[in-house]
């Protein structure tokens, strides 16, 4: 993505706010506001036009559940508007996507997996974090040691050809291993598959 992003975080906890803000700072993220209800973040939109994404925490004042969600995204003139949440369940996240969230964030994610899924879904793409989402009772896929090497090295922000190094192995190798532990785990490219290994705990 080209253009940098501008994205407003609403909490009502300093630390929560603070934490994802210093998350979210990176080259391709041009500002980050952050408020405290939800009145504020509506007056945000308004007043600033409308940000490329909003991150809405599920309980803080003004909320009222989903309502709030509706509310922003009319502020944001329908731009994404995705649900940040520390103890929401499965049902609370499927019902904010089904009334247009553009991703449910638990705030446990990790720095970089945050930064991952706000450009994610600033593109218009909607994010959920696999795990959550899935019946837990169905088995985990399983890796080889070798494929979860190579994993382990796209989670680093590794190229294939540093991986192919480290592991003492032809780039040509590492490319099908990607490319094997990407089917299994349902990934539709690299950044997809170091998502889905975070969240899943796999390595």
């Amino acid at each position: 993505m080209g253009a940098r992003m501008r994205i407003l975080v609403a909490d009502d906890h300093d630390l929560v706010r603070d934490t994802i803000a210093a998350y979210l700072d990176a080259s391709d993220v041009e500002e980050v506001v952050t408020v405290a209800t939800l009145d504020e973040a509506v007056a945000a939109a308004e007043q600033t036009g409308s940000f490329d994404l909003v991150l809405l925490d599920y309980t803080m004042p003004g909320m009222n559940g989903l309502e709030g969600l509706a509310r922003m995204r009319r502020a944001n003139q329908e731009r994404p508007v995705a649900i940040l949440s520390g103890t929401a369940t499965r049902s609370v996240a499927e019902a904010a996507l089904k009334a247009g969230a553009q991703g449910f964030i638990p705030k446990t994610l990790a720095a970089r997996t945050m930064l991952t899924a706000a450009r994610f879904m600033a593109a218009g793409e909607v994010y959920t974090p696999l795990d959550f989402m899935q019946d837990r009772s169905g088995d985990p896929p399983t890796l080889t040691r070798r494929e979860t090497d190579v994993l382990r090295g796209i989670c680093e922000g590794k190229a294939n050809k540093e991986i192919a190094r480290d592991l003492n192995l032809q780039e040509v190798t590492v490319k099908l291993h990607v490319k094997t532990l990407s089917r299994k785990l349902e990934a539709r490219n690299r950044t997809h598959a170091a998502m889905i290994a975070r969240d899943r705990g796999l390595i």
